[in-house]
């Protein structure tokens, strides 16, 4: 199994709730571009995708199960589709050249016409949108031969059921996050990432055919990284703070922040590791955390403070009701603008970013 880790996508020698995403937050994603590098894209096919696979395919499927949207999705599925392209002709296999299908899949509630009034003119594919939670199926059995995701694996399917327990352990009173909680909260967003991640993998391993390609990118912790060290996490600490703001305020009560929780999860490079291996659907063909150059973990740093909103609107929308949203967001924009919110030194904070590329076992049932 090959597990090169901290590659630098610049120096290579060929070079979201489970996928859901608010409408209109794709610009910064596209800036930032915040997706597997083409020289990985290009490096992964050329040594993983099987050849003999290749001679009865048409088409050959791939579905993207990302969280950006517009001109950031279309770019990585190009990406693969001349990957693929490359890998028939390098092996003499240019009249086996299939045609491609893509299906883009997000949530029911979200809005695919901005997603098929985006598609690029002069696009070489048939394209698709797929409804449905990838946490449960989305496509016929054996149907996919390449599946990507990027940043969409860290929201849960949904909050920890202890945390909405009074009576538990796990209730979260006066935080709205697993950082700085008691053992028993991060013990409970841990375990319903393993239920969710568990029931991911099943259901990819139904859908992609054996020798079939996985390649996941996810926002993670560094092993042995405390939760407090990742920026992420500590902007759901000043939105914490926030919402405390809207008590004093009057907009909201002490109860009904003590019963909100936010459904992410940070998973630590071991832990995956051990999900996937567990699991037993897939080989792990790569694992490594990207090194990516400090202008690209800044431009995260400011992606992340302008998407918290577009991201969770909704969610505190059906929390606490529509009249606390704009005050909300401006008291937390304040509060991220503080200088003592800013990590003067960008390092003392970890932004990872995690790709895992997966193989379909050959020896595994597709119904297990």
């Amino acid at each position: 199994m090959g597990r090169e880790r901290s590659i630098s996508p610049e120096s290579s020698p060929t070079g979201s709730r489970g996928n859901s995403c608010s409408k209109g937050h794709h610009t910064c994603f596209e800036r930032v571009g915040l997706h597997i590098p083409k020289a990985i894209i290009d490096d992964v096919i050329a040594d993983k995708l099987d050849v003999e696979l290749l001679r009865s395919l048409n088409p050959f499927t791939i579905a993207d199960l990302s969280c950006p949207v517009g001109s950031t999705r279309f770019q990585v599925v190009k990406n693969i589709m001349e990957a693929v392209e490359l890998k028939y002709l390098l092996h003499g296999l240019g009249s086996y050249l299939p045609e491609f299908q893509m299906y883009f899949s997000d949530h029911f509630s979200n809005d695919f016409n901005m997603l098929f009034t985006s598609f690029p003119p002069n696009k070489r594919y048939f394209a698709a949108g797929m409804p449905g939670s990838f946490y449960g199926r989305l496509f016929p059995k054996a149907s996919l031969h390449f599946v990507h995701s990027s940043y969409a694996l860290h929201f849960l399917s949904r909050v920890p059921t202890e945390l909405e327990d009074e009576t538990c352990l796990a209730w979260n009173k006066g935080r709205i996050h697993y950082t700085s909680s008691q053992r028993e909260v991060v013990e409970a967003y841990s375990v319903q990432y393993a239920k969710d991640m568990d029931s991911f993998l099943h259901a990819r391993a139904q859908e992609i055919v054996c020798g079939g390609l996985m390649a996941l990118l996810i926002p993670s912790l560094p092993d042995e990284t405390n939760p407090s060290q990742s920026r992420l996490i500590e902007l759901f600490e000043l939105l914490e703070s926030s919402l405390k703001d809207m008590i004093n305020m009057g907009f909201s009560s002490e109860a009904e922040v003590d019963s909100f929780n936010v459904p992410v999860y940070q998973p630590s490079t071991q832990e995956l590791e051990g999900l996937i291996e567990r699991n037993g659907c897939f080989s792990i063909e790569r694992l490594e955390t990207l090194d990516r150059s400090m202008d690209h973990i800044i431009d995260i740093e400011k992606c992340i403070n302008l998407q918290i909103r577009p991201i969770l609107e909704e969610l505190i929308r059906r929390h606490f009701g529509s009249e606390i949203i704009d005050t909300l967001f401006d008291q937390f924009d304040k509060r991220v603008a503080e200088p003592s919110s800013i990590p003067s030194d960008l390092s003392c904070k970890t932004i990872g970013e995690l790709f895992i590329l997966l193989k379909r076992n050959s020896y595994q049932s597709e119904d297990s």
